[in-house]
């Protein structure tokens, strides 16, 4: 009787462990004291020129680090902007110098406001389901490859809105 209650607990200790499996695999990167959390794009449509990509960047460390650069294969250049309200017009500018991550901030990049990252001269639409790779590098902490999932925006809005429509870049 013991063995078989050691038996069924150690069944229900595996299947708590393969229920937790995709959690664990929660899209997050580390480097270093910084922790990239959910990675991920905008589907775009054909034609689209750029894409969104966002994710969160925390820094555990006691010392600053910068986001200095970012890459990825699917673009010809990629851009930190900042989106801001300047009275009742929405203005988005790139980030000059990259994006200072400060030691216990937490910065997340999200549609709408903020900070986002600009995929620019997109060679091929982003559609949902795919995985395009990003290449983060820090002024500090060094590089770290991590994927972006393409998420369907319409998907993804609560509002059923779109975020990014008439948001135009030059």
């Amino acid at each position: 009787m013991k063995q078989f209650f050691q038996r069924a607990a150690g069944i229900a200790m595996a299947a708590a462990l393969l229920a937790a499996a995709p959690l664990s695999q929660a899209h997050e990167y580390k480097l270093g004291q910084l922790e990239i959390g959910h990675p991920y794009a905008r589907a775009t449509v054909p034609g689209q020129p750029a894409g969104g990509a966002y994710f969160s960047i925390e820094n555990k460390g006691a010392a600053s680090d910068k986001l200095v650069a970012l890459s990825s294969p699917v673009a010809k250049s990629t851009e930190i902007h900042t989106m801001a309200m300047e009275g009742n017009l929405m203005k988005m500018r790139e980030v000059d110098g990259g994006l200072e991550i400060k030691p216990g901030q937490k910065i997340a990049m999200q549609p709408g406001n903020g900070y986002h990252i600009m995929l620019m001269g997109l060679s091929k639409p982003l559609k949902a389901g795919d995985k395009v790779p990003l290449t983060l590098t820090f002024e500090k902490a060094g590089k770290v490859d991590v994927t972006l999932n393409v998420e369907d925006p319409a998907a993804a809005s609560t509002s059923g809105k779109d975020d990014m429509k008439g948001h135009m870049h030059h």
